[in-house]
């Protein structure tokens, strides 16, 4: 181990160094998006009882490639109709965000590097996971341009799905991290890591790291939470005017994006680089030194990459009014409440030396108290929307016929719509 902090390692680092770690970072990102690809496909085709890819290179390992190079052969279209400028920035945009997001992510502690010591990490500064969200944020943009330049509806409709599914999951996801700097004190990735060296967050803050995957989840417009492209009901989404290489970067973003927020959940929740806690005991830690702890961060990586394959083959898509009703009406107040809590046992431990058992033991019936009440809440919640649903309707009450929703019942015999320069007449009658 050495006495030099992160912070020194890393003014200590020449420019040439920081380089390499950022090709590495890029290289990793890249070659990851690939097998992540082939993985989704073998696992989704393996819960669908299906072979799935294995045609190109072994078990299709190489069918990422192949899809890569057919895309970059297309014909690249771009509408008569869009705004050219923004069209083609807003792909850019989207890719470029989620590779900058990961500079502050630790892959490990401080290793030696061709005669320097210097961390497994490319920066770090005192508001380094704040950084993560403002380029997220900015990221939404690519999105949002996108939807908007295309000079078609269904895009623009998507565009406006992914603005308003941003606002909604990182308030979620920001008021989750309240939690983890009031007990770490700090908001620098690496600090964060280190405060966990005896017990990781996701154990005595499960309500935070509940909220954040659920949010991270939402926040990555993947299954259940893929509002912005649902294909069944706005054909492609955002992208839907996209081809070629333009489309492989919104693609690449997506992917980056769900890595990007799997090493944040991993760096606050799971201990970062560090290994679980019957591997942290071998040897007074031998395994958290050197280049060892690249492979368990990598592993807890890998385990929330799994996790966004789980489901999307297990879950369907939500409706956007309860996707929107759950962002709104349950993760936020839960959040919320639960900060209160998590400042008021802080401040008393502080003041009365009460240890990280007893912190954990009240974490824990907090959180019993909060999924109660989720449960209860919701349950009232769905009694309410049924014993409005029951009541009949007219389904030309507005002018148009609209169809019943869930549990509704036009009343009357209703005439099927009449075609021709008579039809109003027709309607009038079938509806007296």
């Amino acid at each position: 181990m050495t006495d030099v902090t992160v912070a020194q390692a890393l003014a200590d680092t020449p420019w040439w160094l920081s380089a390499i770690k950022a090709v590495f970072i890029f290289v990793f990102l890249v070659v990851s998006v690939l097998v992540m690809i082939w993985a989704e496909r073998r696992v989704v085709a393996r819960m669908q009882q299906r072979i799935g890819p294995n045609r190109v290179g072994p078990f299709g390992l190489l069918q990422g490639l192949a899809d890569g190079i057919k895309l970059a052969l297309k014909e690249d279209i771009i509408p008569t109709a869009a705004d050219r400028a923004v069209f083609i920035l807003a792909p850019i945009l989207a890719a470029v965000t989620c590779f900058l997001s990961f500079a502050v992510i630790p892959f490990g502690p401080i290793v030696s590097m061709f005669g320097y010591q210097t961390p497994l990490q490319l920066s770090d500064f005192a508001v380094s996971v704040l950084y993560v969200l403002a380029v997220a944020s900015i990221g939404i943009y690519g999105i949002v341009l996108a939807g908007w330049s295309s000079g078609s509806t269904y895009p623009l409709l998507g565009g406006l799905r992914s603005s308003a599914q941003m606002i909604s999951y990182e308030i979620a996801m920001g008021l989750s991290f309240v939690a983890v700097f009031l007990f770490s004190g700090s908001m620098e990735t690496s600090e964060i890591v280190s405060a966990q060296t005896r017990l990781w967050y996701a154990i005595i803050l499960a309500p935070s790291f509940l909220i954040y995957v659920t949010a991270m989840v939402g926040e990555t417009n993947r299954a259940p939470f893929d509002l912005p492209e649902a294909e069944g009901e706005l054909v492609g989404g955002f992208h839907t005017e996209y081809s070629s290489l333009k489309f492989a970067l919104f693609f690449l973003a997506e992917y980056v994006n769900m890595f990007t927020v799997s090493a944040l959940a991993t760096t606050l929740f799971l201990g970062g680089w560090r290994a679980p806690w019957f591997l942290s005991a071998i040897d007074n830690g031998v395994l958290n030194t050197g280049w060892w702890p690249m492979l368990w961060f990598i592993a807890k990586l890998w385990i929330f990459m799994f996790g966004f394959i789980w489901l999307r083959g297990t879950l369907p898509r939500l409706r956007y009014d309860q996707f929107m009703k759950f962002g709104w009406k349950v993760l936020i107040p839960i959040s919320l409440v639960w900060i209160v809590l998590v400042a008021i046992v802080r401040a008393v431990g502080l003041e009365n030396g009460i240890d990280r058992s007893k912190v954990l033991f009240i974490g824990g019936g907090a959180l019993v108290l909060v999924l109660i009440g989720t449960f209860v809440y919701d349950a009232v919640t769905r009694r309410g929307e049924t014993d409005e649903t029951d009541a009949d309707f007219d389904p030309f009450a507005g002018g148009y016929p609209v169809p019943p929703l869930p549990g509704q019942e036009p009343f009357g015999e209703t005439a099927p719509l009449a075609v021709g320069p008579d039809a109003s007449d027709d309607q009038e009658v079938s509806r007296a």
